[in-house]
């Protein structure tokens, strides 16, 4: 899937030579966003501009630490590897919480609407009746009980991530990239050519993607939609794996950036890594309406809106697998 270049004006290079420019880079990235968060200050969409920059930057130092793990000094590596995943995990639960409030508010005024189509454009659970009437009625109590639910864990995330962003553990973070902006701490390997041991780790990662992805089922895939309520709920508790491949995705796409890929379907890969991103939200959005429809005391008509929401969403997954497998056979398809 990919073919490297590892040669710079006809000379061969050093695989620190070639991963350098691209941690470099991306420390920079995370140096931008911690100024753009200190200028900030009371202003929300710079706020959230600066954590997109902030995780994207720390994702992707982090990946090219792992794939390239035994080029670099491990110990250095496996230390600022785990402090950026405690990092842009902190700073990725606010939007979650805000993003899924927001796709499950709008898929119940779709619902009780009767709108129908999802984002996948198929079909969700049909209302007539006095069920469409309860659906109504519940979906603005199921709206109203989400909203409370999620801004909670939405101001709890927010308060988590202004405290790591004050704290010495932050602090320790931001020195060890100004640091990596510099310079990259490579262990004896990182010395030797490149196109000796530089596509080894990248294709190492390639293989554990290709091998998750022959783990899903992809012929069940290929229909954008099972209607089949046990086949919906059985499937809820099969998302780990795609949840896997959706992180070996991004790790084989940042090792691909890394390395400058000239080979790669970088659009497709694309395509496919939103279509399990897709998957990652519908997925888990399915869970806040499940986990809202056990709250006690509820009224009869909420937990029925919240039911047929958690399908709705279950159909988004579906979708959403659909999509995938729809954007990686275009990966594998053979060049004409």
């Amino acid at each position: 899937m990919h073919n490297p270049d590892h040669s710079d004006h006809g000379r061969d290079v050093s695989a620190g030579e070639v991963l350098a420019p691209y941690l470099h880079a991306r420390a920079a990235d995370f140096l931008r966003g911690l100024r753009l968060h200190a200028e900030s200050g009371s202003d929300t969409a710079g706020s959230e501009e600066a954590a997109r920059t902030l995780r994207g930057a720390a994702r992707r130092i982090s990946g090219t630490l792992h794939t390239f793990r035994p080029l670099l000094d491990t110990a250095w590596a496996d230390q600022l590897r785990t402090e950026l995943a405690w990092l842009s995990g902190t700073l990725a639960l606010e939007q979650a919480c805000t993003s899924r409030l927001v796709r499950l508010v709008d898929a119940l005024s779709r619902l009780s609407s009767g709108t129908g189509a999802g984002h996948g454009g198929g079909p969700v659970p049909a209302a007539r009746g006095s069920e469409a009437a309860g659906l109504t009625v519940g979906a603005a109590r199921a709206g109203a009980l989400l909203e409370r639910q999620l801004t909670l864990a939405r101001t709890r995330a927010h308060s988590a991530s202004l405290q790591a962003l004050g704290s010495a553990r932050f602090h320790a973070v931001a020195d060890a990239v100004a640091l990596l902006a510099s310079e990259v701490p490579l262990g004896p390997v990182g010395a030797a050519p490149a196109v000796e041991v530089l596509d080894g780790p990248a294709e190492v990662a390639e293989r554990r993607l290709l091998d998750a992805v022959a783990a899903l089922p992809l012929t069940r895939a290929a229909h954008p939609y099972n209607a089949d309520a046990l086949a919906l709920a059985a499937g809820e508790g099969q998302d780990a794996p795609w949840h896997q491949t959706r992180l070996l995705l991004r790790l084989h796409r940042y090792a691909c950036e890394a390395l400058h890929t000239g080979g790669e379907p970088h659009s497709v890969l694309y395509e496919a890594a939103r279509a399990l991103d897709r998957h990652r939200d519908a997925a888990e959005a399915a869970t806040a309406a499940a986990t809202a429809a056990r709250t006690p005391r509820i009224a009869p008509a909420t937990a029925y809106a919240l039911g047929v929401l958690h399908a709705d969403q279950r159909h988004e997954v579906e979708a959403a697998r659909f999509a995938f497998q729809r954007a990686w056979r275009r990966t594998t398809a053979p060049v004409p």
